[in-house]
């Protein structure tokens, strides 16, 4: 019955530096922790008010009324600027850290 126990904890002694050489690749490696970006935080705190629309004209005149629409479309493109500028600044955030994870990951066959 001691031999079987003498035997069993080299056996388990055996097994555990076996697989020591695996391990040290795992536990050797650096962590990678990817927290959430804040690319909204890049978006400027002013278009975060409304574009104002044009002011109305004052009179019935003609000519009023079409700088009161060139004005109106000169507001309209302020805000789907600052939304296309949006979209793309929160993109190309986005995309750059994907690419900072991507590029922070060894390869599996890499172990120091």
């Amino acid at each position: 019955m001691q031999r079987f126990g003498a035997l069993l904890a080299r056996t388990s002694l055996l097994i555990l530096l076996l697989a020591m050489p695996g391990v040290w690749g795992c536990v050797g490696a650096p962590r990678i922790e990817a927290s959430p970006s804040a690319c909204a935080s890049l978006l400027p705190r002013a278009w975060r008010d409304p574009v104002p629309g044009a002011p109305l004209p004052l009179t019935d005149k003609v000519g009023d009324w079409i700088a009161f629409g060139d004005a109106q479309t000169g507001q309209l493109d302020k805000a789907n600027d600052r939304t296309l500028s949006s979209i793309e600044i929160v993109e190309n955030c986005e995309k750059r850290y994907r690419d900072a994870v991507a590029s922070a990951k060894r390869p599996w066959w890499k172990f120091w």
